[in-house]
């Protein structure tokens, strides 16, 4: 076993930049795909199963690499590699999308799908380095530090972004994936080979089969570890749902302009890099999974709000009805810091130190596993009923959410995380 260094919050903010990239790329992509989309299609609910389908690739990939990357040892070490053909090749592609939208839709579809392919080849190694530099008993907060920084990447896409995009439609990609480039940079030159919270896997480990790891999580003392993955792909159907679908619902039934629409679901974004790290330290104090309770009961409230908002304004007619309406997102990005911010570092420790690439697929397998389903989905029940249906849908998926975190935290406090 390797000897543990001393943790580093300056790691913590180097390693954060992963996740900005990350955080900014998606943001921004979730956000105007749809729109784009729009371009060739008119169906909601087709444009969102096509956003579902890009990350049927990534659902079954990620575990893979998470699991690969566990047993990986090279002189960049075992993470590093994936981020140094992935990234790059991200960034090229994302800049090339604008492009290929004014060509053809299949060229556009097959420009999005290499992107697609390059971001799901180095995410859960590049999230996996978090845990590899951080002790368990720090991870919440870590995390807390890591989804600022992510935030700030999200809301320089939907402020920054979303203004230039106004302007021009290529000029966000371009900035977008030289913001990548930049990324892959300072990662390449900072991350350390050999990090110090980090346990290879061995042939030895669950790490070696993916069958076997997906069918442990069948035995009974996995069962809680299985109903917090539940709880993960419930409550992302309805947060994918509504990032993908948001700007759908603001341009076509509030008549934002695109740029505004982008512009007010920043606000969310805004709330959420600022909570953060309190999130995390309140995790940190009275546990992930209570943390996460709290907010999976404020959300749904949240998002049934929201269409209730025009009628609220007829009451308060001196109140900007947009102004109101990034208020009470302001108020969602709140609880989704007290329901993110202590997702994976719950699901990190479920790993163990020597299967944690592992459980950073799983956590990701889960969570994209839910992008097939919730663009399509919620787009759906916006065709069959109306708009307002985003968020109806979305508040259900939240709440069968709480259930399944409940009963899954209740079955793992019985037994100790560590399953190496």
């Amino acid at each position: 076993m390797q000897k543990q260094g001393p943790f580093s919050y300056g790691k913590i903010f180097v390693i954060g930049s992963g996740f900005f990239a990350l955080s900014l790329v998606w943001a921004f992509y979730n956000a105007y795909m749809p729109l784009i989309l729009g371009d060739y299609i008119e169906s909601r609910a087709l444009r969102g199963a096509i956003m579902g389908l890009d990350n049927f690739l990534a659902v079954l990939l990620i575990p893979i690499i998470g699991a690969w990357s566990d047993k990986m040892d090279t002189r960049f070490g075992n993470r590093l590699p994936f981020i140094m053909v992935g990234m790059p090749v991200a960034a090229l592609f994302f800049i090339l999308i604008p492009f290929a939208s004014t060509m053809t839709f299949w060229l556009l579809l097959l420009v999005d799908i290499v992107f697609l392919f390059a971001m799901t080849l180095y995410r859960a190694p590049v999230i996996a380095l978090m845990p590899d530099h951080t002790p368990p008993e720090q991870r919440s907060t870590a995390n807390g530090i890591i989804n600022l920084i992510g935030g700030i990447g999200a809301i320089i896409a939907l402020f920054g972004l979303s203004t230039l995009y106004g302007i021009n439609r290529n000029y966000p990609f371009l900035v977008a994936g030289l913001l990548l480039l930049l990324t892959f940079l300072l990662l390449y030159y900072t991350v350390d080979r050999k990090p110090p919270y980090v346990t290879r896997a061995t042939n030895n480990d669950h790490s070696d089969s993916l069958i076997k790891n997906f069918k442990i999580l069948k035995e009974k003392a996995f069962r809680g570890h299985l109903f917090v993955l539940i709880s993960i792909f419930l409550y992302f159907i309805g947060f994918t749902g509504v990032e993908s679908q948001f700007t759908v619902y603001a341009v076509e039934h509030l008549n934002m302009k695109e740029s505004t629409a982008g512009f007010t679901l920043g606000f969310f974004s805004l709330s959420f890099v600022i909570f953060a790290v309190p999130a995390g330290i309140l995790g940190s104090r009275w546990g992930k999974a209570p943390s996460m309770l709290i907010g999976l009961i404020a959300q749904p409230i949240i998002f049934i709000s929201i269409p209730l908002l025009p009628y609220l304004g007829g009451f308060f007619p001196t109140i900007n009805p947009v102004l109101l309406l990034q208020i009470v997102l302001f108020i969602g990005g709140i609880a989704w810091a007290f329901i993110n911010v202590q997702a994976y570092p719950l699901v990190a420790d479920l790993g163990g130190k020597s299967k944690i690439g592992f459980f950073t697929g799983l956590y990701y397998f889960f969570s994209m596993a839910s992008a097939i389903v919730a663009p399509g989905l919620l787009g759906l029940l916006m065709d069959l009923f109306s708009h307002s249906a985003l968020f109806y849908g979305s508040a259900v998926t939240f709440i069968g959410a709480y259930y399944f975190l409940r009963k899954g935290h209740r079955l793992i406090t019985k037994e100790p995380y560590e399953t190496s």
